[in-house]
């Protein structure tokens, strides 16, 4: 009887036949009783004119064992660095000690070892799967590009998990770090040491949702190639897991991160400690300035841990409008002393973050003590400041802007929308800060209110947040929301009762509960102690 084989198997089995001829012919050492690599398309794709040989950006891979009698194990397994670059999709996760330190750990090493990384997925905190007496895991997904084929790709990361002291003592059980191939461009791979597509993405909401937020409608399955990441997602999600998975955003030291899919997590307040003569004035009540003074810095200390302050936003240089600009030498001096001093007093055990667009400012503050870096650009008024946050590793937040403080003002034009407009110059900014290195998981967001803002704008984005921050490609990212003693408030008051800055505080007060109703995360602010009163009862109306 006459079997009629798949056209893909003929064409893979008669190549496979000549190179074991030519490798006869040449005389080479043989080899016996060893596996011969063949391939084949997966179904979702076509083979090019001229055969499976005249596109090697075109293929897919399953690997199979044949026995070939005669031949001898060569010393060396087949390499294939030779091979196009590919992309692929690496799961990682962890659930012992510094989560978050593992898994950049491990992420540094695939860089070392030819493995780039092109971009992250959020982190993702979740329950256990299959043991659950363990603690919660960190998982997330890196799309990388690499000239390794499957099997060296696979020895590499597993040598990674070496290197940093993995050791499997219970399957499925607690880890440090564990790093899994999901896809290799569009290959399917069958081997005994590795299956590809990965078999558990297709039951795994912690592994789908993080490949949901790179390649949200590729198809992962060729035996069903209609079928995209989302539909995965979609079906598991079906079931409620018993936790509701959310992101986690780390901020430094022991503070606790940022869990901003969490219903009922806390706002973080941010005290504003300008060091600039033209900045609002930031006491709490009165008006008079002071606050920052070195002399005064164990007062301001105490009344930020008092009222619950999270993080001590400092600034040397103003962002107010048409303020004119320092040099970043001058703003060095202003900022750093003050760092060093407020760490060398002992007192303040929280964060700091440093409010500056300048990458040299950005990396003195860094090693003076501050936690976070805090642009109003979000990397574009200085083109080194996005590879800067990406070499030191904190995490950053990326504000809207147009242009800079002097003509600002005269860009607030937005024909598409002021939501849609800011969600898609974000996203943007997004993936400039994913290409430099920096990972998603260390990226907070602000939507820049009064900033290339008028009045209605500013407005406009307190009363559709939520939907900006349920924007696609948005959500799942931390956010902060400074609108402290703004311009756009006495406009709203009008008659001149909020023409100072201090005046103000009953209208931010509006404001805060506002954004914390639309889903911030960070709150930054003048008077921490109002304020602070005022999230703790937004708090507890709508997240609990």
């Amino acid at each position: 009887m006459r079997i009629n084989l798949p056209r893909n198997f003929v064409r893979v089995n008669d190549l496979a036949l000549r190179s074991a001829s030519r490798i006869r012919e040449a005389r080479l050492p043989a080899i016996s009783n060893t596996h011969v690599l063949t391939r084949h398309r997966s179904s979702s794709t076509q083979i090019p004119p001229g055969g499976l040989n005249s596109d090697l950006n075109f293929r897919s891979e399953v690997w199979k064992p044949h026995t070939v009698k005669g031949f001898q194990p060569a010393s060396k397994p087949q390499s294939f660095s030779n091979i196009q670059p590919q992309l692929a999709y690496i799961a990682f996760g962890s659930n012992l000690g510094d989560r978050v330190q593992w898994i950049e750990q491990a992420c540094k090493e695939m860089s070392k070892r030819g493995v780039a990384i092109l971009r992250t997925s959020s982190l993702w905190e979740t329950d256990p799967m299959y043991v659950l007496d363990q603690d919660k895991f960190l998982n997330g997904v890196c799309e990388v590009k690499t000239n390794l084929g499957p099997i060296e790709l696979l020895d590499t990361l597993q040598d990674i998990e070496r290197s940093l002291g993995r050791e499997k003592l219970i399957d499925k059980g607690p880890r440090n770090i564990d790093l899994d191939i999901l896809l290799y461009g569009d290959e399917v791979v069958d081997h005994e040491r590795l299956k590809i597509p990965h078999a558990g993405i297709f039951e795994r909401e912690f592994v789908l949702r993080p490949l949901a937020e790179l390649i949200p409608a590729k198809p992962i399955n060729p035996s069903s190639p209609w079928k995209t990441t989302q539909d995965y997602l979609n079906a598991v999600t079906e079931v409620p897991s018993r936790t509701p998975m959310s992101t986690l955003t780390p901020l430094g030291r022991s503070s606790e991160p940022i869990r901003s899919l969490q219903s009922n997590r806390k706002t973080l307040i941010m005290k504003i400690l300008n060091r600039s003569p033209e900045s609002a004035l930031d006491s709490e009540n009165s008006g008079k300035k002071g606050h920052t003074h070195p002399g005064n810095i164990r007062d301001s200390i105490d009344l930020a841990i008092k009222h619950s302050v999270s993080i001590l936003d400092i600034g040397g240089q103003s962002s107010a409008p048409e303020t004119e600009n320092i040099t970043a030498n001058e703003e060095i001096k202003r900022v750093v002393p003050f760092i060093e001093l407020i760490r060398g007093t002992g007192g303040w055990e929280g964060l700091i973050s440093i409010d500056t667009y300048r990458s040299p400012v950005a990396e003195a503050a860094v090693m003076a003590g501050a936690d976070i870096i805090n642009d109003i650009s979000a990397g574009e008024l200085d083109r080194s400041m996005l590879p800067t946050m990406a070499r030191l590793g904190k995490t950053v937040c990326l504000m809207h802007m147009r242009g800079n403080p002097m003509t600002m003002q005269r860009l607030a034009n937005y024909p598409d929308g002021i939501i849609e407009t800011v969600a898609r110059e974000l996203l943007a900014r997004v993936a400039e800060a994913e290409a430099a290195g920096i990972r998603r998981w260390r990226i907070i967001l602000d939507p820049g209110i009064g900033f290339a803002k008028t009045n209605a704008h500013s407005i406009e984005i307190l009363r559709r947040f939520d939907e900006l921050r349920d924007w696609p490609g948005l959500r799942g990212l931390p956010w902060l929301v400074g609108t402290s003693r703004k311009k756009f408030i006495g406009g709203v008051i009008g008659g001149g009762t909020a023409s100072k800055p201090h005046e103000r505080d009953w209208g931010t007060a509006a404001t805060v509960a506002a954004a914390i109703q639309g889903g911030a995360d960070i709150l930054r602010v003048h008077n921490a102690r109002d304020m602070a009163e005022v999230a703790k009862v937004s708090d507890a109306i709508w997240r609990y």
